[in-house]
């Protein structure tokens, strides 16, 4: 028996492709247009009121059919195309939603206020082109993306990888943050669901003993592989990542020291220019951006990008250029040499050495420190947006801690699944961390509260979290509320403790580079340090760890491309 062969879970009813239409031409268009590219995989059913497709809509839910895609016309009357909206928000969370709109419209103004104000509030992704002609490809490739981004979320699909355990698992969810974080496509299932006894009957027949393993990671994707009680190590190499190097190919021109947007960035233009380049990563791809939901205001992704996905890709892209990568390993010692090469010494792996490093490691996000918290975590108290937990909470309540974008972000996608989210900030106002884009729709969801002037003062449960004690900052007054799941954000610091003393850095520990390198009073050359180059000469800081970034994804992916050309230029020196 073949793993792709296996059929996970019951039969279905198909998936349905639902758009809302009132005009009976243009209606019958978009039909045909769908039921010509998506028919033989997706039912697809058009209505011309509201009304009717409420209707559907409510028929799906009793049926247990799942929505995968659902188009809603901007020519539709305001009240009842958002009662629509709202039916799918709560009854179908993962549907992908879009407005259809006329060819031309981009020349209203109000079509375009409405588009931006509906993908504020998170009524819709986007907005699609109506098709104009027969076998109209980018209306097809459009509700394709759509589809793809569904098929991704729903946690019914046969996935790559799959994990099988208790819900309460630690183990599994730390797990699946992994996969999640390393863009690793996979799914979860429960023991004890039908799901799970589908694969569990695979694994049995092939011959694994899993009596007493608490996680099963099934590698669909790689001809069935099982794993039991998986390390992270082995979880990595099973999907293919990199762990170690050959002896024999340990000399670089360039180390990137962090798999974030910066280092990334700093790998596909090394490689890409020519550099023998070595990117190593602790953790997992994306850094502290890998870990957002949906970024919204990246250049030239206009629906937004997940941030595991955008790291996803800058991988793809600097492995295709040759880059070499360490994951789940950490650069233990760095040491300068007289010649002006570097060795660094690696965790698990041995000596490398480097002509010029660059430094991406970002920060580390800070803890809350209270220990019945501290001792829940992985059991319903994460740090980071953990959005693989996301779907686990569906119909609970969760709490998120923090007021920057990226609480926002885990927020709104929390409350695609939960009950309740609450947001508890310290400060008086939200505006004052938030893009205002994130603070408009936040406060436009419903099963949103915000807590300013608050923060977590205590918790716990047994043996997951089931409640936290919120402190109002200014009376002291305490409440204790249900939380299902905590998500801690609320800032960060960097890890440089491990460099060299002669590397300057602030009093928080960020790396000083170029003017501030150069007025710390300890640099060597009688040439000035390059923009990003700090107090030794040939190692570099960007992103998040350098003393003075702007903390946004857009400058770090900028300073790890510009800083490629400061390495040229080091290059060029007589004994770089």
């Amino acid at each position: 028996m073949d793993a792709s062969e296996i059929q996970v879970g019951t039969a279905r009813l198909r998936p349905v492709l639902l758009a809302v239409v009132p005009d009976p031409q243009q209606l019958d268009r978009v039909e045909h247009e769908l039921q010509q590219a998506f028919g033989t995989e997706f039912r697809v059913r058009g209505e011309r009121t509201c009304a009717d497709a409420q209707r559907v809509l409510d028929d799906c839910r009793d049926l247990g059919q799942r929505v995968a895609v659902a188009l809603v016309d901007y020519a539709l009357d305001e009240g009842p195309r958002a009662e629509v909206l709202t039916r799918l928000r709560s009854d179908h969370p993962d549907a992908r939603r879009a407005m259809l709109v006329d060819w031309g419209s981009w020349a209203d103004r109000d079509a375009a206020r409405t588009i931006l104000q509906s993908m504020a509030v998170g009524d819709i992704s986007y907005y699609v082109l109506k098709p104009w002609i027969n076998r109209d490809e980018l209306f097809h490739r459009t509700v394709a993306e759509f589809v793809q981004e569904w098929s991704r979320s729903d946690p019914t699909n046969l996935r790559e990888v799959v994990v099988v355990a208790e819900r309460t698992s630690v183990r599994a969810s730390q797990i699946r943050s992994l996969l999640t974080r390393n863009g690793i496509p996979h799914a979860f299932r429960e023991k004890g669901s039908a799901d799970a006894e589908d694969v569990l009957r695979y694994v049995d027949l092939v011959g694994f003993d899993r009596s007493n393993a608490e996680v099963l990671v099934w590698m669909a994707a790689l001809d069935g592989k099982v794993l039991l009680d998986p390390t992270d190590v082995e979880v990595a190499e099973a999907w293919g990542v990199a762990t170690t190097l050959p002896r024999d190919q340990r000399d670089f021109d360039l180390l990137v020291v962090g798999g974030g947007p910066s280092g990334l960035a700093a790998a596909v233009y090394g490689a890409s220019e020519g550099l023998r380049t070595l990117v190593v990563e602790r953790e997992s791809l994306g850094g502290q951006a890998g870990s957002s939901s949906l970024i919204r205001n990246y250049l030239g992704f206009s629906r937004g990008i997940g941030g595991a996905e955008l790291a996803q890709r800058g991988y793809q892209q600097a492995w295709v250029f040759g880059t070499y990568f360490l994951f789940m390993r950490e650069v233990e010692q760095l040491k300068p040499g007289p010649d002006g090469v570097f060795t660094a010494t690696i965790g698990g792996v041995g000596d490398v050495t480097a002509r010029a490093v660059v430094l991406a490691t970002g920060v580390s996000y800070r803890r809350l420190g209270v220990p019945d918290l501290e001792a829940l975590t992985g059991a319903g108290v994460f740090y980071g947006a953990s959005v693989s937990e996301a779907q686990g909470l569906t119909g609970l309540h969760a709490v998120v801690v923090g007021g920057g974008n990226s609480a926002g972000q885990a927020v709104l996608h929390l409350a695609r699944y939960c009950e309740q989210v609450t947001l508890v900030v310290r400060g008086d106002d939200l505006g004052e961390s938030m893009s205002s884009y994130l603070v408009e729709t936040v406060g436009a969801t419903g099963n949103i509260g915000v807590r300013l002037a608050s923060e977590v003062v205590g918790g716990g449960g047994s043996p997951r979290l089931d409640h936290v004690v919120v402190r109002d900052r200014n009376g002291g007054a305490e409440e204790t509320i249900r939380a299902d799941g905590l998500f801690v954000m609320i800032g960060a610091e960097p890890r440089t403790a491990w460099l060299p003393d002669d590397v300057g850095r602030d009093r928080f520990g960020y790396v000083l580079a170029g003017a501030d390198a150069a007025s710390a009073g300890s640099w060597p050359l009688a040439r000035a340090p390059y923009p990003y180059e700090s107090t030794v000469p040939g190692l570099f800081a960007v992103g998040d760890v350098r003393c003075g970034s702007v903390k946004r994804v857009a400058s770090a992916v900028g300073e790890g491309s510009v800083v490629v050309s400061q390495v040229h230029q080091l290059f060029k020196e007589p004994h770089g």
